[in-house]
């Protein structure tokens, strides 16, 4: 039976003067009424700019508090350890500029900022623009804080050897597990004088005795690098290359990170260069053939359940893409790291 009169009929009595906020459904009625306030909702480009817009928090660099806090969203603007385009500095702006990026997790099922205590607390103070063993160290002290607070780390770089003092103080009680999605394996060594570099941060860290190679998985490596990975391989973490992804589908890949990282503590890092160039050109070390966003998209929200203790977001570098597509990957992928927090078994309390 088709669509008549009587069904539309029935359908204007129920809508026609329903607020856009009313829902009958109790699913959405209870993602609505955390978003409506007022008959309306927020004007996604109006007010300070926040990641995922959610509150801002001043919190103090030397005595911090954290209040009641579950999740704290910190960006990290240095990008003093690349070996190629600079930019990533502009990350953590260039995201908070992105709107309306969530507020609602049709796959997930969760709107996480409305879920979730969580706060943008700014950016991480540095002592010094140049000196990258300061910012590390600057990161390192920040990160101790939020986590010695019991509360979660999601960060935004900034290149990638920011997640080197991130998962130092993440991994100082015991090491965790991760799931990696990049173009390369940033396990390589020293060079140009120094180990601390965008494309070491995972040997350094796994060194570091904060880092567990063996629940650890990399996927989406690929281009001209392979020959600088091989302590990946050697310590006995699981490359999944760009690839082998379309042969083995992202179901068949899922299983195989959530087998490896178990049931334990594990750590998210994305790096934008995992994406394809066509998807994401704004990042200082592209390669072609990448993932697309909806393998990327499809992977994370796989990840339901697993004990996400921490994450970021990393190498987006704004002025490489003047369609502002880059960031806007990014700022998704952090709504997706937000809203797998909502299900951790390291979140507690979750109610707001």
């Amino acid at each position: 039976m088709g669509f008549d009169a009587e069904k539309l009929e029935a359908l204007r009595r129920r809508y026609a003067d329903l607020p856009g906020g009313d829902m009958y459904d109790p699913k959405f009625r209870r993602v609505a009424e955390k978003i409506f306030k007022g008959g309306t909702r927020v004007a996604p480009y109006a007010g300070m700019p926040t990641f995922l817009a959610a509150p801002h928090m001043q919190v103090d660099n030397d005595n911090p508090d954290f209040g009641d806090l579950q999740v704290a969203m910190v960006g990290m603007p240095m990008d003093l350890g690349v070996t190629n385009r600079t930019g990533a500095r502009f990350g953590p702006r260039a995201l908070r500029t992105i709107e309306r990026i969530g507020p609602y997790n049709h796959v997930l099922d969760c709107a996480p900022v409305q879920e979730l205590r969580v706060a943008d607390i700014g950016d991480v103070a540095f002592r010094s623009r140049y000196r990258l063993e300061l910012c590390h160290d600057d990161i390192e002290k920040r990160i101790n804080q939020i986590v010695d607070a019991g509360v979660l780390p999601l960060s935004v770089g900034g290149d990638h050897s920011v997640s080197h003092p991130i998962l130092k103080a993440v991994g100082k009680k015991a090491p965790v597990g991760m799931i990696h999605i990049d173009a390369h394996c940033d396990t390589s060594g020293a060079y140009d004088l120094t180990k601390f570099h965008h494309g070491g941060p995972f040997r350094n860290a796994v060194l570091d005795g904060v880092l567990d190679p063996t629940r650890t998985i990399q996927i989406g490596i690929r281009g001209a690098s392979e020959y600088l990975w091989e302590f990946t391989y050697e310590s006995g973490m699981t490359v999944v290359h760009a690839e082998d992804v379309t042969g083995m589908g992202v179901p068949d890949i899922i299983e195989k990170a959530r087998k490896i990282v178990g049931d334990g503590p594990t750590y998210i890092s994305f790096d934008v260069d995992s994406l394809d160039p066509s998807f994401a050109p704004g990042t200082g070390t592209p390669e072609i053939g990448g993932l697309t966003t909806r393998e990327v998209l499809e992977l994370l929200r796989g990840l339901k359940g697993l004990n996400i203790v921490g994450g970021d977001v990393v190498e987006v570098a704004p002025q490489y893409d003047a369609t502002a597509n880059t960031a806007h990957a990014g700022a998704q992928v952090l709504f997706e790291i937000l809203s797998l927090m909502v299900f951790s078994p390291a979140i507690t309390g979750k109610t707001k």
